[in-house]
């Protein structure tokens, strides 16, 4: 229901918001800029699908021959304990549960087009458990959190931008300067997002706090393992153990197949034949929310928002050498695409080691796009009462934002 009242809201907005622009301030392009956003958002949402297609078929058949070799439920038994305390209503050595391990590493690995393909069939298998189908179930909630938080051990993507704009500027490569306040930002969000579901689902215990204290104890040693390598020898290792750490599950669950002496060629067409009507399913999902956030950042109502934070907080007499980052958390939950472009031109406007080009990297990787996430996941089995999931998104991404902020003045101000 929350996600019909947004939709609407989106474009009830931009046409206020536009006619007031057209009316007192004599804009007459703004209605144009919305109704050409509206074609490309739509353009944009099924080349999104079809860029998912390979992908999401190859991925769906690796899985059909991990489940029919048994691999997921081995998997499913090692992180047991943790995972069915997040998710008590899936049944234990249930292959829903390894699906969403894979999808978790695949995230905390930085390996996006994975991962997507991955977490849509862990949905799809949760779905299978799911009493009523159109309305979210506490463990699709749970999981869909899990993914908005974003919790990433390897930011690939945002080492690889930088990276490219240090050797640009010609200054000292050393992409990896944000890697550790990324890391420290993803896994409070994640946290966030864990403890804010489990109060509300009332499945909080000691067992699950105590799970918390070892990763946080683990998370710990390995930023402090990593920080002790020269940047170069970093970067290359984070992005070498996510490669390999990958191709090493499909060779497993290719090489468990054979054990278990099952036809892997047969499985994987099996499997991978549910990849492409899965995409088909989420298309109007995705045009429909890509054209409601298309319209409200094209009216120019996002613009308004991080303005009126920039008067809040230069009244309050605060620091505001944060603000010009404050339209990448806007956008954060919203588009991923537009995250992006805005964190490219932050760093291209202030240069890769200003201090906002640094916030802009972390918050751009602080956690993941709640709007899209649902749009995809919940569209792909037919949700259609999200119920506090999106709260639930939204509150793991401000967490992962106003985290990113401190981190930042403590690192680099």
């Amino acid at each position: 229901m929350i996600l019909n009242y947004i939709w609407i809201a989106f474009f009830i907005i931009a046409f206020v918001v536009a006619l007031v622009r057209l009316i007192f301030f004599g804009d007459t392009e703004v209605f144009g800029k919305i109704v050409d956003g509206t074609f490309s958002s739509s353009k944009t949402a099924f080349e999104v699908a079809l860029g998912l297609t390979g992908a999401l078929t190859f991925w769906m058949g690796i899985m059909k021959i991990g489940e029919e070799a048994g691999a997921i439920k081995v998997l499913s038994r090692i992180i047991g304990p943790f995972f069915r305390r997040l998710f008590p209503e899936i049944p234990k050595d249930h292959p829903a549960l390894g699906q969403i391990m894979l999808n978790f590493s695949a995230n905390m690995l930085g390996i996006g087009n994975a991962a997507t393909p991955l977490g849509l069939k862990a949905m799809q298998s949760i779905q299978e458990l799911n009493p009523e189908k159109e309305r979210a179930s506490n463990s699709q909630i749970m999981f869909l959190v899990l993914n908005t938080a974003g919790f990433t051990l390897i930011p690939v993507s945002i080492m690889a931008i930088r990276a490219q704009w240090q050797a640009t500027e010609k200054l000292p490569i050393d992409p990896t300067d944000v890697f550790v306040p990324i890391l420290m930002c993803t896994y409070i969000a994640t946290i966030t997002g864990i403890l804010v579901i489990s109060i509300w689902q009332k499945i909080l215990d000691w067992i699950l706090l105590a799970g918390i204290a070892v990763v946080t104890a683990v998370l710990a040693g390995l930023i402090y393992l990593l920080q002790s390598l020269p940047p170069k020898q970093e970067m290359m290792a984070v992005q070498l153990t996510g490669y390999i750490l990958i191709f090493l599950i499909i060779v497993s669950f290719v090489a468990a197949g054979a054990y278990k002496k099952i036809n892997v060629y047969s499985s994987f067409i099996e499997g991978a034949k549910d990849g492409f009507s899965t995409v088909i399913k989420i298309i109007p999902y995705l045009v429909a929310m890509l054209v409601g956030m298309s319209v409200f950042r094209a009216c120019g109502a996002m613009q308004y928002i991080n303005d009126g934070i920039a008067y809040v907080v230069s009244a309050l007499g605060l620091n505001t050498d944060f603000i010009p980052s404050i339209p990448i958390a806007l956008m954060k939950p919203l588009s991923g695409g537009g995250t992006q472009g805005l964190t490219v031109d932050a760093i291209r406007t202030y240069g890769v080691n200003s201090f906002v080009g640094k916030l802009s990297s972390i918050m751009y990787a602080s956690a993941d796009t709640t709007f899209y996430i649902v749009a995809l996941y919940f569209g792909s089995v037919g949700i259609k009462k999200t119920r506090y999931a999106i709260t639930g998104g939204l509150i793991a991404d401000f967490a992962g934002v106003i985290a990113a902020i401190l981190i930042a003045y403590l690192f680099f101000h």
